[in-house]
């Protein structure tokens, strides 16, 4: 039964480049052809504004690498509707990245589970695969 997965920007990246750096379980989620995984244009956002601060060095431009890395691996990019800006600003304050409020946001709305190794997503009510 096919399962819908967002995975956050750092268990992303840690897919493309280091995927040992993942646990056991999210390795296997993530390459079940079975399993929708998709990535926040949150995610996206913040990849491309960490590389063009310098603080995130990838192989090719964000634009060129992500696309081509969420084709490369059957990944789904998933928009940020109002509804979903709505909801991260209803969100207790317990994580102060907009980045990862925005996709426990999308998670709760889009019942999806949430694939991260971000200790403080433990205090939201959203779905989890631990990948720390």
């Amino acid at each position: 039964m096919s399962r819908g997965y967002l995975i956050d920007t750092h268990c992303w990246l840690w897919w493309n480049a280091a995927p040992e750096r993942l646990s056991p379980e999210a390795r296997e989620i993530v390459a079940d052809p079975s399993n929708e995984i998709m990535l926040s244009a949150a995610s996206a956002w913040e990849i491309a504004i960490k590389h063009a601060l310098g603080k995130l060095r990838l192989p090719e431009a964000p634009a060129t690498y992500v696309e081509s890395r969420l084709l490369l691996n059957r990944m789904t990019g998933l928009p940020i509707h109002l509804r979903h800006a709505l909801h991260a600003g209803e969100l207790p304050p317990h994580h102060r990245d907009p980045f990862d409020r925005m996709i426990i946001a999308q998670a709760r709305v889009e019942a999806l589970t949430v694939i991260t190794a971000d200790e403080v997503f433990r205090r939201y009510e959203v779905d989890l695969i631990w990948s720390g």
